[in-house]
């Protein structure tokens, strides 16, 4: 009886996501004119959290920024914990709470990590040119952070209170997988009605308009090891086994592996072999990126390495492959679609065209937030901006006020079903 009333209410909230998304108003012009007003602050919460070093292994930076976004949600009248991750760097997820009027619980996720290494600002600044700011993170996702707090603060001045639960969770280890977190945020999101993640949209001249994102693939590693048997080089190489031709043997006939399961990458990345120059190696692995966009992906190619493995160049070497999985892949359900779609209705009340991306190469926290199709679940969320993980990171600052006007018009939406 429980599941057959959580199936109805879950219909009923789907039925009027698609009846409000041919029916919302024209421009919120209190909303529109908050978020200019907002701008300068946005900038400066740029600046301050990009001098802010926080690699997913800078445990200082990290610490740094959990405390920077404790207390910027507890100004906001949050109530906040500290959650440490499970592995990884050991550094702590933040999470805010707030408890209001209305029915719906509602969650939004960014992150707090970068991939850069520390001391990246001596060679790559914070900088403004124009209508681009420039800073190692600064899009990805120091730009999500800032939607969310300014959203807020938006909303908290208005008096905004129409949800039951809103939930907001900063990790430090996506850059790495959410290795540590990523369980948390699976438990969170499925506590909710919907989750907005808020990982950047690309910016121009690479994208035409801002967009919301459908899907992002799944990652796992996968792992070859050989061992083979060692020899000297010189005096008696046909005594020994070598590990690295093997090897080398192993990686070209399962390159392209993947070709033949849909929904599914594989590409070798990594290799090691030897120590010396004059001994035949007697081990040898190698590492690959995986990406998948189906449930059972990592599984099919599981199969598929391991039958293709059995064919050796050196048939006493032993030859093993594994894929260790990682973050699940994101693909948003209908109801997720049909929010989007609301994004779009919500973006032409002020003269902007927002674009629906299907699907992207790239991997993020949605997929956690989505893995049990329990909430609504859509990404990117966060500023229009580009140069991820390279140097000269950089948002448009264009993309500040329709990006807090979208959250904030979104949230009220969603407080209103």
């Amino acid at each position: 009886m429980k599941n057959s009333v959580k199936q109805l209410a879950s219909v009923s909230f789907f039925a009027l996501l698609l009846a409000s998304s041919s029916a919302l108003a024209a421009a919120d012009e209190k909303l529109r004119g908050a978020a200019e007003r907002a701008q300068p602050a946005v900038v400066e919460s740029l600046r301050e959290m990009v001098m802010i070093e926080s690699g997913s292994s800078d445990v200082d930076g990290l610490k740094k920024m959990a405390d920077y976004t404790e207390a910027r949600l507890k100004a906001l009248g949050a109530k906040t914990e500290r959650r440490k991750t499970t592995r990884g760097a050991g550094a702590d997820m933040v999470v805010g709470t707030f408890e209001g009027t209305g029915t719906k619980k509602l969650m939004l996720i960014a992150h707090v990590d970068t991939v850069y290494e520390h001391g990246i600002l001596a060679s790559q600044p914070y900088r403004v040119d124009g209508n681009r700011i420039y800073g190692p993170g600064i899009a990805d996702d120091k730009g999500g952070i800032a939607v969310i707090l300014h959203s807020l603060k938006i909303l908290n001045d208005a008096g905004w209170r129409d949800y039951a639960k809103l939930t907001v969770l900063f990790n430090p280890d996506e850059e790495v997988g959410s290795i540590g977190s990523g369980e948390t945020i699976a438990e969170f999101a499925d506590q909710h009605d919907v989750v907005l993640s808020c990982e950047p949209t690309a910016a121009a001249p690479v994208a035409k308009n801002d967009g919301l994102l459908l899907g992002a693939s799944g990652t796992a590693t996968g792992i070859i090891e050989v061992k083979g048997k060692a020899s000297h080089a010189g005096a008696a190489p046909e005594l020994g086994r070598n590990a690295l031709l093997e090897l080398a043997h192993q990686l070209l006939q399962t390159q392209h592996v993947a070709r033949s399961i849909p929904g599914t990458q594989l590409n070798w990345t990594t290799a090691k072999a030897g120590t010396v120059r004059n001994q035949i190696p007697d081990q040898a692995t190698a590492g690959a990126d995986i990406r998948v966009t189906i449930p059972d992906g990592a599984q099919k190619l599981q199969a598929a390495l391991d039958e293709k493995v059995k064919n050796k160049l050196i048939p006493d070497n032993e030859v093993t492959v594994r894929i260790e999985p990682g973050r699940p892949p994101f693909v948003a359900s209908d109801r997720g679609r049909a929010l989007a779609k609301e994004g779009q209705e919500i973006y032409a009340e002020i003269d902007r065209k927002l674009d629906i991306i299907e699907m992207t190469g790239g991997a993020t926290d949605a997929g956690f937030a989505n893995r049990s199709g329990k909430a609504i679940v859509v990404e990117s969320f966060g500023l229009a901006g580009w140069g991820y993980h390279a140097r000269d990171e950089y948002i448009d600052t264009n993309s500040i006020v329709p990006r807090l006007y979208l959250m904030t018009r979104m949230l009220t939406e969603l407080g209103k079903k």
